[in-house]
């Protein structure tokens, strides 16, 4: 017990807990203080009553971060000993290497997790313990694929999760069956999701019975070969989303077989969030399109991210162009990865886009474009200059535009 001296400054007299007589909520935000200057005083200090030790519990194992599948499981006998530590528990993060699971067994019961131990393995089960998570980091290898996997698959044990990502480490680096893990879309709370590096062919969801309306906020699709058909099934459940971004890297490995080549088609994919999306990227060097965007619909997008120019307006072709690009009614934010003006027939129509935009796309503020390995023409500079378009060059000096004057 913390000792202090009396009010009157003596010793003598009864020996007190000045902290005591603070209300909870006061001595948690002590604790977390204590906490993020040492965690080893603030263990010192819960072992100094039982009440110290509730509050510091909430502190300690607040965030848990298990770096090998050993601590998990040291952790999953800790957990069925003081099964309370478990709903103080709101942020874990699993990082295992590939090459440490095999030595485990994974098929031992875990207490309080009403999951049968043939159903899925301990390190999954521990966490269905865990009534409060709110952040789920997953980066181990895929045998534990269908086991996290069944955490999503209701009645959802994590009742309180809010952002989670997801990925599984396959041999040979490919790419992992989101299937396994499909029902994370169907999430009630879940706001943010990160998935990488896996595939989805074009089912989607083929149950009877459907997910009903979910709260994801932003999705990201990194580095994953997914289906636009199956994209635009899963992308029917969000009430809200405001955020979507897909990307993919130049040469991409192994070699993609259920992404689309047209960059019209996750456009179509995510039209069921028109009337939400706020921030639309896509940034995979491959994608063609073949014909101009659409993208009236999207009545609260502002920014719009892309490789390629020609993504927006579509390739060069032998038919005539008898219509431009429809741009979101509210772009604010329009921006290109890579190089502009490789199409001589798209650069002629961004620059009508740009000489009439006070009709076809009022909003529209910012115009961000890359100097690396190329150019911006100088049609396109003037054409900004006139019509109030800022134009920000990422690698540019300050004073380029500057050099005419």
């Amino acid at each position: 017990m913390l000792v202090f001296p009396d009010g009157d400054g003596s010793r003598d007299g009864d020996q007190r807990d000045r902290l005591g007589v603070l209300p909870d909520d006061l001595l948690l935000q002590i604790f977390e203080a204590l906490g993020r200057v040492s965690k080893s005083d603030l263990c010192n200090v819960s072992r100094l009553n039982k009440r110290y030790h509730r509050l510091a519990d909430t502190v300690l194992y607040k965030s848990i971060h298990f770096l090998t599948p050993e601590l998990h499981l040291v952790f999953s006998e800790s957990l069925s000993r003081r099964p309370r530590r478990g709903s103080t528990i709101q942020e874990v993060k699993l990082v295992y290497p590939s090459s440490e699971l095999s030595s485990l067994a994974l098929d031992g019961p875990v207490h309080n997790s009403h999951y049968r131990p043939s159903s899925f393995d301990t390190l999954s089960r521990t966490l269905s313990i865990m009534s409060n998570l709110e952040k789920l980091d997953i980066a181990v290898p895929d045998v534990l694929l269908h086991g996290i996997g069944a955490l999503f698959n209701g009645p959802f044990d994590l009742a309180c999760l809010k952002t989670c990502s997801l990925f599984y480490q396959c041999a040979g680096d490919r790419y992992w069956d989101l299937r396994e893990n499909i029902h994370i879309f169907a999430h009630p709370t879940l706001e943010n999701l990160v998935i990488k590096r896996a595939k989805l062919d074009d089912q989607g969801f083929n149950l009877l019975e459907r997910p009903h309306q979910t709260a994801l906020k932003t999705l990201h699709l990194v580095e994953c070969d997914i289906n636009d058909d199956a994209l635009s099934d899963v992308l029917e459940f969000p009430e809200a989303l405001e955020e979507f971004v897909m990307t993919q890297t130049e040469e991409p490995t192994p070699e993609l077989e259920e992404t689309s080549d047209n960059f019209a088609d996750y456009v179509a994919a995510v039209k069921s969030q028109a009337h939400s999306l706020k921030s639309f990227t896509i940034d995979s060097p491959t994608l063609s399109c073949r014909k101009p965007l659409r993208m009236r619909e999207f009545q609260a997008l502002t920014t719009l991210r892309m490789n390629w120019d020609y993504q927006l307006f579509g390739k060069s072709s032998k038919k005539p162009r008898l219509h431009s690009v429809g741009l979101p009614p509210f772009l604010e934010v329009l921006e290109f990865f890579n190089e502009m003006g490789t199409d001589d027939e798209v650069t002629d129509l961004l620059l009508y886009l740009i000489e009439t935009k006070n009709v076809v796309a009022r909003t529209w503020k910012t115009l961000i474009a890359t100097e690396e390995e190329s150019y911006v023409p100088r049609a396109i500079r003037d054409a900004c200059k006139e019509q109030g378009l800022k134009l920000d060059i990422i690698g540019a000096f300050d004073d380029e535009e500057e050099e005419e004057e």
